[in-house]
């Protein structure tokens, strides 16, 4: 039988509980979701089975990283999208998964941080590549993090790492430099 194949404003989840299944995003928001190559590598790095994780997906977009983690087994993925019509898309996706895990959340990715108390035990962040948010969120990063956390980061380049912060693992594909980043004084 042959897959139904991810278009334009569709992606399709990688793995885990909803393999195969399609997720849709608004058309013309700028919404660029994390390429197939560069999902299945993360999801590798992570072990594929997040089962019992906690997860912030910190610039939704898509929501393609998050149903992801949902799909292997997280127990609560919170989703941040400031964008009210693509958090709509967010939500409409969690409703056609049954995804009870998923939390959507319309905020200011930077407010948000500054504003919870929660603690994550993987962060997903693909913000917009030219908007420059890194150093932003570095400071901001680590209270939100459990003991041993992992931050994916994605950008047109790698980041300039702060005292404290270090990579774990790393790679490009074509455009996009990804990584998965660990705050030292978090480590088990």
């Amino acid at each position: 039988m042959r897959k139904p194949s991810a278009g334009a404003n569709r992606v399709r989840i990688i793995g885990g509980e909803w393999r195969s299944r399609l997720i849709s995003f608004p058309p013309g928001k700028d919404l660029r979701p994390t390429p197939d190559r560069v999902r299945e590598t993360l999801f590798n790095w992570l072990g594929q089975d997040l089962t019992g994780k906690t997860c912030l997906d910190l610039f939704a977009g898509s929501g393609a990283l998050g149903f992801e983690a949902a799909s292997r087994g997280a127990r609560r993925v919170v989703m941040v999208e400031n964008d009210a019509t693509v958090l709509r898309a967010i939500a409409a996706n969690r409703e056609a998964l049954a995804a009870m895990a998923v939390e959507p959340k319309k905020a200011d990715a930077l407010e948000f941080l500054r504003a919870g108390e929660d603690v994550y035990d993987v962060v997903f962040l693909d913000p917009p590549f030219k908007a420059g948010y890194w150093p932003r969120l570095a400071p901001l990063l680590p209270p939100r993090l459990a003991p041993g956390a992992l931050v994916y980061y994605e950008s047109a380049a790698p980041p300039e790492l702060p005292p404290g912060w270090h990579v774990h693992r790393q790679d490009r594909a074509g455009q996009v430099s990804y990584q998965l980043l660990k705050w030292e004084k978090n480590e088990p």
